[in-house]
């Protein structure tokens, strides 16, 4: 699922673009000691993979700290230097060499990582770099993917934002989802939503033409707001002849998350685009 948020304890959200975010002071300001590394460099996600370089002041997720159990940490250290990957902007990656030639689907806030295992082992087919910033989180999709002999997902550990503009190619990408976004109830934190135009601006340059953008959330004005931008977005398309919202797709599990806001009455809302195959996005995206 998707972000860290007060109501979504079950995913870690990732950063929108520059107009979308929570103020973090910097580890070590206002009196906050620096985060210490939990792992030998090399066997475990860095406390903070970019740095300094990569500073943005607005944030759409609230890092969360939360214990690491045994089991999680273990399957960090076991399987973090095959499987895992620091979002630090350093790199292009090459997909095609890190997933043996499969196509590859982002995945933006995993939570603890049920959902992302259950939709790897329901396609093998298909790659999943799942990228998030909760620690325990990591450990857990990793020891899933493990158990269940998943070798087509990677774990990228930092802020999405920076993976798409720095480590990512042009049309690289098969699809991307967001599942269960932080909704930012409160209209003053509405730019704090990663769904934004800047956002997709950003992931057309990245997806293939055809490729799908599949959004989730309960919160029931987020999932306006994503109808409204992706319909206003000349790079995609609604895969709904209508217009409208899509039905859960088989492929999209129901989570844990998913079936406690049921509960509540929450209607759950899939939309579904895809990248224009006829209209190539911004050159300076590309």
């Amino acid at each position: 699922m998707g972000p860290t948020v007060s109501e979504h304890d079950e995913t870690p959200q990732t950063a929108a673009p520059e107009a979308a975010g929570t103020h973090e002071a910097p580890d070590g300001a206002a009196g906050r000691p620096p985060r210490t590394r939990m792992f030998p460099p090399g066997e475990g996600p860095a406390p903070d993979p970019a740095g300094a370089h990569f500073d943005r002041r607005i944030r759409s997720f609230q890092p969360r700290r939360s214990r690491v159990t045994r089991g999680q940490a273990d399957a960090i250290r076991r399987l973090w230097p095959r499987w895992g990957l620091d979002v630090d902007g350093s790199r292009v990656l090459d997909l095609g060499e890190l997933f043996d030639g499969l196509p590859v689907v982002l995945e933006i806030g995993f939570g603890m990582g049920e959902a992302t295992a259950r939709m790897a082992a329901d396609d093998p087919g298909t790659g999943i770099l799942a990228v998030d910033v909760h620690t325990p989180g990591q450990g857990n999709l990793l020891s899933l993917a493990d158990r269940g002999e998943l070798t087509n997902v990677r774990v990228a550990n930092g802020d999405a934002i920076i993976l798409l503009t720095s480590m990512l190619g042009p049309d690289s990408l098969d699809g991307l989802r967001i599942y269960f976004p932080d909704p930012w109830p409160k209209k003053r934190h509405h730019k704090r939503r990663i769904v934004q135009p800047e956002f997709l601006d950003l992931a057309a340059g990245r997806l293939k033409p055809g490729a799908l953008l599949h959004c989730a959330t309960d919160w029931e004005p987020y999932a306006e707001q994503m109808l409204d931008v992706l319909t206003a977005h000349p790079a995609f398309e609604n895969t709904q002849v209508d217009g409208g919202y899509s039905p859960r797709p088989a492929f999209r599990p129901r989570t844990r998350f998913e079936g406690q806001g049921l509960d509540k009455g929450h209607p759950v809302h899939d939309v579904l685009f895809r990248r224009s195959p006829s209209l190539a996005p911004p050159s300076s995206l590309r």
